[in-house]
């Protein structure tokens, strides 16, 4: 499977005519980046006279030999078809097996676009996808980190030829907060508002909302990663978007119940990788939840559960105390900000 990078996805389009391999794979932890690069293949797709898609979603109900029938059946409507996977997870080892024996026999009349999560190193350079080298293209795409993100806002600004200087990029990626829809759409509404060239940095301060969305997941990252700032931004915005307490709290919990599990197996003398490994965490999380391992000891942990067990009874009424503030006492003990928060958080409660 020749390996691409998203900015050669087009040229390597182009050389085929518009037509995609038998095989497209598009992997990527950056949902934004995912679905425009397999726009740009459905597109090149539908140019090449492939009208018909049937999507998959590779979820515990699928099987593959409905992919097998769909892909060997005489279509009433279209000669030519596109067929999608859609996996939300890691594919493992035997559905893998079963997926290339598949497309080993895929029709000529058929093309299949595989969307997933990024691919662990594992995976990538597992027997089963090795049998699929031959038929088409892995295009991986990094996610952007936020570094990065005020260099990727002005590539899209360019785009449209528009510029700004580095001061308002910063401003427009300290808005958005690393969610590159949200990037997007102020790139969009910058285009709409404002002619093509160098944009006023007044005006566009001006016309740039705070359009940060906050979910749970980006709270629990921040405090694993031992960002207490940001941590404490993203509760706060939960908080203003009236997320509800139980659901923030399932997230935090789940993190110091996998870190509580990560440091048993350390403390029974595992190395700190497989200590990760047994408690499921992997890829782009290992890195940050191994420094989080070297921040909290196991009794720190321990308190971090009885903290959380204390917020679940206040929010539903049956302890006194701040539900939030018992809260944001997790995320600072939990971002290495402060030792002392869930002591005082309790002894205020």
């Amino acid at each position: 499977m020749t390996a691409l990078r998203d900015a050669q996805l087009d040229a390597a389009l182009a050389k085929t005519g518009g037509v995609p391999p038998p095989v497209t794979w598009i992997a990527s932890d950056e949902p934004l980046l995912m679905l425009e690069a397999a726009d740009r293949v459905r597109a090149a797709a539908r140019g090449a006279g492939f009208d018909e898609r049937q999507v998959f979603h590779v979820d515990r109900s699928f099987r593959i030999d409905a992919l097998v029938a769909e892909a060997g059946a005489l279509s009433l409507f279209a000669s030519r078809r596109l067929l999608e996977l859609r996996f939300t997870g890691k594919p493992g080892k035997e559905l893998g097996e079963a997926l290339a024996d598949a497309l080993e026999a895929l029709p000529e009349d058929v093309r299949l676009l595989a969307t997933s999560p990024r691919l662990d190193k594992a995976t990538a350079e597992s027997a089963w996808f090795a049998r699929l080298a031959r038929l088409g293209w892995y295009v991986a795409i990094p996610v952007v980190e936020r570094d990065r993100l005020p260099a990727w806002i002005g590539e899209r600004l360019a785009r449209d030829g528009r510029r700004a200087d580095a001061a308002t990029l910063r401003l427009i990626a300290e808005r958005v907060e690393g969610n590159l829809l949200a990037a997007r759409q102020e790139v969009d509404k910058l285009a709409l508002l404002f002619p093509q060239g160098a944009l006023d940095a007044e005006a566009v301060r001006a016309a740039v909302l705070d359009v940060a969305r906050w979910d749970a997941f980006d709270l629990v990252d921040a405090a694993v990663a031992g960002d207490a700032p940001r941590a404490l931004r993203c509760l706060a915005g939960l908080r203003a978007e009236g997320t509800a307490v139980p659901v923030v709290l399932w997230a935090l919990a789940e993190a110091v119940r996998t870190l509580a599990r990560a440091a048993g197996a350390r403390d029974a003398g595992r190395p700190a990788g497989q200590a990760l490994r047994e408690a499921r965490v992997w890829g782009d999380r290992e890195r940050t939840y191994a420094a989080a391992l070297r921040r909290l000891d196991t009794a720190t942990l321990r308190r971090l559960l009885r903290a959380c067990a204390r917020t679940d009874r206040i929010a539903k009424g049956v302890a006194d105390g701040d539900e939030w503030l018992s809260l944001e006492a997790v995320v600072l003990v939990l971002a290495g900000a402060s030792s002392l928060a869930l002591e005082a958080e309790a002894a205020g409660g």
